[in-house]
């Protein structure tokens, strides 16, 4: 009988202590945020990455009421950066603003990558993605893909193409280019997007695959032409364009993503507060009209469906890696 009440007692005592652990816990997921949350950017300041961070992150501190304080972090194509995110607290004071790159190209492209995206994150929201224009300067022979593809062609490795480094998204898309069309040509990598462009305004590179919203000065100045874009649909930015597929290469799409994303282990009811707040944030016009400005086209997916879509790009990502024969150590 004795040893009956003890194990009782026993059992209740570690219940409450069960609770008295759980409930400071939960206390602090309604209470989010109570302090500044560092929002991660795995790549420098001024690029189209930081800037969207910045502008989601300005109107995610209006809407909980704590500064998202952003924080560069980048190397190694973001690995820095997102691996940082990976190994934090699930307490929601540590996100990420990953790209397609942090979180789908690098899976393939690193031999030795410290996180594994498809198992170290907990996905929250994806704002939007950005396809790419192929351009190349104003005075180029070649006046359309189809024309551009014919002289690479006729003069294998004479053509080269720039990006913003090894395995970016636009430097995979040049190398799809060429085994999609069977041709031989350069790639260029460069440190950053906007020292590729650079090249292709001087002349020192032929063509490269980047954002419309640091393109379209250019075109609008009549420095650079647009021959095609990434992406399956044509190009709100630049609607005037046709698409890749559309010259001939069907199956072509490429494009680059955005997504807030925090440590796997974060808290469900902080999962949900964060996934809330930017489907608020997306909906408001202001935001819409600054993110459109970037070149941003909003995405229409919900929290649950994030997951699949992040394993498929990894697999999609995957083979094009593969086929290019790109990989970094």
């Amino acid at each position: 009988m004795k040893k009956t009440m003890m194990a009782a007692m026993l059992a209740m005592s570690c219940a409450a202590g069960f609770m008295l652990v759980q409930a400071p816990a939960q206390a602090q997921a309604q209470d989010y945020p109570s302090r500044p949350v560092r929002l991660v950017v795995p790549f420098g300041g001024g690029t189209s990455t930081d800037i969207t961070a910045r502008i989601l992150g300005e109107a995610m501190a209006k809407k909980l009421g704590q500064p998202f304080v952003v924080e560069n972090k980048a190397g190694a194509g973001g690995a820095i950066g997102t691996d940082y995110v990976a190994k934090s607290r699930g307490d929601g004071y540590t996100l990420t603003f990953g790209t397609v790159g942090t979180l789908a190209i690098n899976k393939a492209l690193y031999r030795n990558l410290p996180y594994d995206p498809g198992k170290d994150f907990a996905y929250l929201a994806m704002p939007g993605y950005t396809p790419t224009l192929l351009v190349v300067r104003a005075d180029a022979p070649y006046k359309t893909l189809a024309e551009l593809v014919a002289y690479a062609r006729a003069n294998p490795d004479k053509l080269s193409f720039g990006s913003a480094g090894s395995g970016t998204s636009g430097h995979l898309a040049g190398e799809l280019l060429k085994s999609m069309a069977g041709i031989s040509m350069t790639h260029v990598p460069f440190k950053e997007g906007g020292q590729a462009l650079t090249a292709v305004l001087g002349g020192q590179v032929d063509f490269m695959f980047y954002h419309p919203v640091a393109v379209l000065p250019y075109l609008k100045a009549h420095k650079l032409r647009a021959l095609a874009v990434s992406s399956q649909q044509r190009s709100v930015s630049a609607p005037e364009v046709p698409t890749v597929a559309e010259s001939g290469y069907p199956g072509f799409d490429l494009t680059a993503w955005f997504m807030l994303a925090g440590p796997a282990g974060l808290d469900d009811e902080v999962r949900k507060r964060l996934a809330g707040a930017m489907q608020a944030v997306m909906q408001e016009p202001g935001v819409q009209k600054k993110l459109a400005e970037q070149g941003l086209e909003i995405a229409r997916l919900d929290t649950a469906q994030l997951p699949r879509f992040v394993n498929g790009e990894i697999q999609k990502w995957t083979a094009v890696v593969k086929r290019s024969n790109a990989q970094v150590d």
